[in-house]
C-alpha cells in the first residue's frame, strides 16, 4: 500500500482518488475549505494542499495546469524527496473554453516543475486522454497508451506500478525517457479540443498502435 496525496478535487482528482482508494491505497485528497466531494463510501481523507503533500509518499498534481507551477512551487518543502506525478496540461483556453495553446511552448509544465522542485522526482503521465480513461483504460476498443517522462528510473517504476493498479497493462505503458520528453506529450493536448468539438466527451486517448 502506498500513501497517495492528490492535489485538486475536480473531475480528474476525484476520479483518481476513488480508483486508487478502491485499489487499496491510503489516499488523501487535497481540497480547498468546504470543497469536499462525494467518494462513494470509500475511505478517503481530506486535507489542505500543504498537509496532503507533506503526509504522503506520492503526490499527484491534478490542479489546473496554467496555475500549477506557482501553486506547487509554494509547496517545495512539503514535496522534498517525494514523487510528484503530473497529470495536468498547462494550456491557454480558446474562446469556447477548450485548450487553444500551450503555456510553455518549447518546454512543458513537467520540465518547469522539475526545475522549480529539484528535490522532487517529477513523473509526467496520463495527460493524453480524457479523465475517465485514466482509471478505466480497458473501456476503449483499442488498447490506449500511457506515456511516462521523468529523470528518476525508480520513480517511474513506482508510477508504473500505480498505473497497473488503475488497470494499465505493462504493454500499454510507454517510457519516453527523461523529463524533457514531456513537452511532446503535453503538445498532444492541442489535438484534444478538435476531437471533442466533433465527437463530444466520448472517451478516447492519444495512443500508439502497433
Amino acid at each position: 500500500m502506498t500513501t497517495i496525496g492528490i492535489l485538486g478535487a475536480g473531475r480528474v482528482g476525484t476520479n483518481l482518488a476513488r480508483a486508487l482508494a478502491a485499489a487499496g491505497h491510503q489516499v488523501t485528497l487535497g481540497v480547498r475549505e468546504n470543497d469536499e466531494t462525494p467518494t462513494d463510501g470509500l475511505k478517503i481523507r481530506y486535507a489542505d494542499h500543504a498537509t496532503t503533500a507533506s503526509t504522503t509518499d506520492v503526490v499527484i498534481n491534478a490542479t489546473p495546469g496554467d496555475s500549477a507551477l506557482t501553486r506547487l512551487t509554494a509547496l517545495r518543502p512539503e514535496l522534498e524527496n517525494k514523487i510528484l506525478v503530473d497529470v495536468s496540461n498547462a494550456t491557454i483556453d480558446a474562446a469556447d473554453g477548450l485548450p487553444g495553446d500551450l503555456c510553455y511552448p518549447g518546454s512543458s509544465l513537467a520540465e518547469q516543475l522539475q526545475a522549480a522542485l529539484p528535490g522532487t522526482q517529477v513523473v509526467k503521465t496520463l495527460n493524453t486522454m480524457l479523465f475517465m480513461v485514466m482509471t478505466d483504460p480497458g473501456r476503449l476498443t483499442v488498447p490506449p497508451t500511457a506515456y511516462l517522462s521523468g529523470n528518476d528510473e525508480q520513480a517511474k517504476k513506482t508510477v508504473t506500478g500505480l498505473l497497473g493498479d488503475l488497470g494499465w497493462e505493462p504493454a500499454w505503458v510507454e517510457d519516453l525517457g527523461d523529463i524533457t520528453t514531456a513537452r511532446a506529450t503535453e503538445a498532444m493536448i492541442l489535438t484534444v479540443p478538435h476531437v471533442i468539438r466533433r465527437n463530444g466527451f466520448t472517451p478516447f486517448a492519444v495512443s500508439i498502435t502497433r
